[in-house]
């Protein structure tokens, strides 16, 4: 079932107010990725955003006001890709992003609302970092490890891999897999999905970019918002020594580092369902029901 949406009228000077204020608020959150990118600069914690989802800050910059609101006086938007003429002004026309990408959106749409709709688990601690630097002699990240080699193998050794994110498991060293309680797989992605992961967290942005014009500027932005927050989580929580780069680790080795990672966790989990729902509402998939059975497998990214 599909919600209904009531349409809104913005005249010019407040949707232009409102996508001049989305650039600005865009450019503030990229400034220092962007300046360290025109020095050729390195950052081990906040290029990921820009790396591993491979999204430039341009993307970030496009506001769009979702479906259900019409630009008034928008000609120069009239040619942009799913958008429509709706009398003297244009709107996001859904049904043909949704008729062009039915796959991707049907993929996407299961996934959140299956891991809306899942029970939160707390008792990873953020080993997947960990699980991908066991015993090999080469690591993801050109920085020192916290306990060192042996250190980390230690920590692996003690705790039970409870990953269910695939995106993070196929990462992990030939050794960490079979470690793991349960194997993962791109089919059984949706099936395996919950809310108390941070990398399902984090990717909430993937999806909300993906969606395009369906999601509201705003939208966007709070999911970045949110996966920068859960980025910086997961490395603290992770075994390499950031302290130089100013970040405080959470030793998740030890009783208390692990009661702070889940007091962390839980926060972010919480920003991540409220961002699922809104994303979900935003695009007209506001029924309850969990999955679907047209759910077709999420290509890789």
């Amino acid at each position: 079932m599909t919600a209904l949406l009531i349409d809104t009228v913005l005249g010019r000077d407040e949707w232009t107010a409102e996508a001049e204020a989305h650039a600005a608020r865009a450019d503030a959150l990229t400034a220092e990725h962007r300046a360290r990118a025109s020095r050729a600069q390195k950052h081990p914690v906040e290029d990921f955003l820009f790396t591993y989802y491979s999204y430039k800050p341009a993307i970030l910059r496009r506001w769009h006001p979702g479906p259900g609101v019409v630009l008034d006086d928008a000609d120069e938007r009239a040619g942009w890709r799913w958008y429509r003429r709706e009398g003297s002004g244009v709107r996001v026309d859904a049904e043909a992003f949704r008729t062009e990408r039915g796959s991707l959106y049907r993929g996407i749409v299961n996934l959140l609302r299956a891991t809306l709709h899942r029970p939160a688990q707390f008792g990873c601690f953020g080993l997947h970092e960990w699980a991908m630097a066991y015993r090999v002699d080469e690591v993801r990240h050109d920085v020192p490890l916290r306990l060192g080699r042996d250190g980390t193998d230690a920590v692996v050794d003690a705790h039970d891999l409870r990953c269910s994110h695939f995106d993070a498991f196929r990462f992990f060293t030939p050794d960490a897999v079979p470690r793991n309680r349960e194997p993962l797989s791109r089919e059984t992605q949706t099936d395996r999905e919950q809310p108390g992961c941070l990398h399902a967290g984090m990717d909430v942005y993937k999806w909300a970019v993906k969606l395009g014009p369906l999601v509201p500027g705003r939208l966007l932005l709070d999911a970045f918002e949110l996966a920068r927050d859960i980025r910086t989580l997961d490395m603290e929580a992770s075994p390499y020594d950031l302290r130089d780069w100013g970040y405080s680790p959470v030793a998740i080795e030890t009783a208390e580092g692990k009661a702070q990672y889940v007091a962390r966790q839980r926060a972010l989990s919480d920003r991540a369902q409220g961002l699922r729902r809104a994303v979900l509402t935003s695009v007209g998939a506001t029924d309850d029901t969990p999955g679907g059975a047209d759910f077709l497998p999420l290509d890789r990214v």
